[in-house]
């Protein structure tokens, strides 16, 4: 009898500690719909990102577009605009987007919330859990010719705030902006951001530890397949498979019902068409280097944390409430506020310039005092990123304001948003 009590309180502790987050003091309400005034902004001027939404899908700048406003807590615009298909599907408000970077402050997200637990140490190297990251190399010389490279040893290994802050010097194969790094990565069979393949990140991630990096860790910022490595390192550390981590610590307890790294067929005729212009018309973008149907399509066993969530933009404001609420929503905590201090502080030093607009954390960009008094940035701190389908996202901490626009397109588009938009949501301030 002891024996079977045992058995079950293990079980109990087991299974509280796979799917509960802690239960907090503070208790947010969920984010919900309210008035305009209700929250110190003007609905006439609200009004006006709701004209220019409207604007670009009827100039066919845009085939589609959902924008959301949210402050204090409370959605004041949340619409959609034109279609979702190619084939002239009216978009829905809660159709669902490939987030694509927008995974990345999830990730680091659930990076963070494993340090709270004790796991590791920020400055931790990455090949004390990963061991084929030991013994890296820095490019030196490259052969065009057939790709051969050499190297010098690294300076000082990778770190895990390395990989959180894009200082690592690991590359982006595909998407690089070093030609060499596209080649060497290629050669390697790196799996870089999408794929309907059956591969794993661990599979990718060790042949990405064989490769050389752009510069010594630290030195300066590269974007690159960071946050792929910390999705293999968080199944590593958690013992749970990245996409369960995700769903049962992150997901499930914010309600966040439609964020995932592949939807089931019942959501299949939610997602939004990635569309390019073709001789002026928008069509549904092609089969290249990756599959764009990926969410819904193929094996489903590649889970990118760089890259590789789809989301609504409902969803999406959640999480960003959570961190303007200092770690918690509606009475659930995922970090607490001084964590969150630690995520939304620049850990890049001076990389981008002593005066520069901008500085960047262990997930977010986020507005200097420079870039806040230039205009239509937000205020010091406002954190923000955006996503490979042409997604962005904002949140202001000191208005406690949340901004998020979600398109999916490829290629040159005619599209005003990506600035406008911040631009007026500011405006829209009358308190």
């Amino acid at each position: 009898m002891k024996k079977l009590v045992l058995m079950a309180l293990v079980l109990f502790l087991a299974h509280s500690e796979f799917y509960a987050q802690t239960k907090s003091a503070q208790k947010s309400p969920r984010l919900e719909e309210a008035s305009c005034e209700s929250v110190g902004l003007s609905a006439e001027r609200v009004a006006r990102i709701d004209k220019l939404c409207a604007e670009e899908v009827q100039k066919g700048n845009l085939p589609g577009v959902v924008a959301l406003l949210a402050r204090n807590g409370k959605i004041v615009h949340w619409k959609a605009y034109g279609n979702a298909t190619a084939e002239g599907r009216e978009l829905k408000r809660d159709d669902i987007f490939r987030i694509a970077s927008q995974s990345k402050a999830i990730t680091s997200t659930a990076v963070m919330m494993l340090w709270e637990e004790g796991k590791f140490q920020l400055d931790d190297p990455i090949s004390k859990y990963i061991p084929e990251f030991k013994g890296q190399q820095v490019l030196k010389s490259f052969r065009y010719s057939d790709t051969t490279w050499t190297g010098e040893p690294v300076k000082n290994e990778i770190t895990i705030r390395h990989l959180l802050a894009h200082t690592s010097g690991i590359g982006y194969g595909v998407i690089d902006s070093d030609e060499r790094f596209k080649m060497i990565y290629q050669k390697a069979g790196t799996t870089d951001l999408f794929t309907t393949e059956n591969v794993t990140i661990g599979e990718s991630v060790k042949k990405l530890a064989k490769l050389p990096l752009h510069h010594n860790p630290g030195a300066q910022f590269t974007y690159s397949e960071g946050l792929d490595v910390l999705g293999y390192f968080i199944e590593i550390v958690s013992g749970m498979p990245f996409d369960e981590f995700l769903e049962t610590h992150i997901f499930d307890p914010l309600e966040m019902n439609d964020t995932r790294f592949y939807q089931p067929e019942s959501k299949a005729n939610r997602l939004v068409d990635v569309q390019h212009k073709v001789e002026g018309e928008w069509e549904k973008y092609p089969v290249t280097f990756y599959d764009p149907d990926y969410p819904v399509k193929g094996a489903k066993s590649f889970f990118s944390g760089g890259a590789g969530l789809s989301s609504t933009a409902k969803d999406y404001a959640v999480f960003l409430q959570m961190y303007l609420n200092g770690g918690e929503y509606n009475g659930i905590r995922l970090l607490s506020r001084k964590t969150v201090n630690v995520i939304l502080s620049n850990q890049i030093g001076d990389i981008w310039g002593a005066n520069s607009d901008n500085e960047f954390g262990l997930a977010f960009q986020l507005v200097t005092e420079k870039g806040q008094n230039k205009g239509a940035n937000g205020s010091t701190g406002t954190f923000s990123w955006g996503g490979y389908f042409n997604t962005q996202y904002f949140a202001d901490p000191e208005e406690n304001m949340i901004g998020i626009i979600m398109k999916q397109t490829q290629g040159p588009v005619n599209d005003v948003t990506g600035w406008k938009f911040k631009q007026l949501v500011f405006q829209t301030l009358d308190d």
